[in-house]
């Protein structure tokens, strides 16, 4: 068991797809363990579509895994995503994270695909079993409330002989969920405070369902600047996690130096959680480019203590 930490974007914080790359081999070469896309359809700012990007990944890397966080299923087929996960898991010689979650009912996707939110939770159970058959090598025949397919398969299968299914969510549902079906869970940009008592209780419910889950299959994340409260981008993001998701800023986000973040590091681990995707506030290529150096010489070098502080 080990800590990993990845980095993740949303909205595009580069002005330019050179900025991106730059961004990348960085990355590439680096201790980073992972790059994570956040999933959004509709959106007024850039923001890549995950799939698409996990695709460019794969091509453009070698070392790096790299996962979306988290791909909303209600909004999608899923045929089609099961086909395109293992397509890109076979391309990249297995270095897909897959990561699933509902989708927030606050996003303009549902009506814009004529869907309803309300039916989200089953909608998304019923193709994370769909998806979770293809990926097995099955022949598939389902009639579901949602989906119906008749002989559907997918070839050729993920590289990796279980790929994993990690799901995304913090409800009773989501827990439920990530019990029954997958091989681990990714939580939002929450406190370690909210984080600790969901870990908890999947262990729980996978010990009910007869399954378990891999100790460091546990993952959260929060936002970081090495800076200011005061500097431009910390404001545009606070005001952001407000408005979108009704959280108060220094749940999610750590904003100081790198002692900082490596304490909010220890305080996710004592939770149970082992791995996780940080994502940089910043704007523009020179200064993401220069948060991401930092994380890299100042923080990652600390990691490896932190397994020490893992559970046996």
């Amino acid at each position: 068991m080990s800590v990993g930490v990845g980095l993740g974007i949303s909205e595009l914080p580069f002005d330019s797809a050179r900025g991106f790359w730059r961004w990348i081999e960085m990355c590439e070469d680096s201790e980073v363990d992972s790059i994570w896309q956040t999933d959004r359809l509709i959106n007024d700012k850039p923001m890549l579509e995950s799939l698409s990007t996990m695709a460019a990944l794969a091509g453009a890397t070698r070392r790096l895994k790299f996962g979306m966080n988290v791909i909303a299923l209600g909004w999608r087929d899923p045929l089609v995503v099961a086909k395109q996960c293992a397509s890109i898991d076979f391309l990249s010689e297995g270095r897909l994270l897959p990561a699933f979650g509902i989708g927030t009912p606050r996003g303009e996707e549902w009506a814009a695909t004529g869907r309803d939110p309300k039916g989200r939770g089953a909608r998304t159970d019923e193709a994370l079993d769909i998806i979770s058959r293809l990926w097995a090598g099955e022949t598939v025949d389902y009639d579901g409330q949602y989906y119906q397919y008749r002989g559907a398969r997918i070839s050729p299968l993920p590289v990796q002989k279980r790929l994993p299914l990690w799901i995304g969510g913090h409800s009773k549902a989501a827990i439920r969920r990530t019990a029954r079906i997958g091989t681990g869970w990714l939580g939002g940009f929450q406190s370690p405070d909210e984080v600790t008592p969901v870990v908890a209780a999947i262990k729980v419910a996978a010990e009910e369902e007869g399954r378990r889950i891999d100790h460091d299959h546990y993952g959260a994340g929060f936002h970081y600047r090495f800076g200011t409260w005061d500097d431009p981008p910390v404001a545009h993001r606070a005001e952001m996690i407000v408005k979108r998701n009704d959280r108060v800023p220094e749940d999610c986000m750590v904003i100081g130096d790198a002692g900082a973040m490596v304490d909010r590091l220890k305080q996710f681990i004592a939770g149970g959680v082992s791995k996780f995707v940080v994502q940089p506030v910043a704007s523009g290529d020179d200064d993401t480019l220069d948060q991401t150096r930092r994380l890299i010489d100042e923080v990652l070098p600390e990691v490896p203590a932190l397994n020490d502080l893992m559970p046996a």
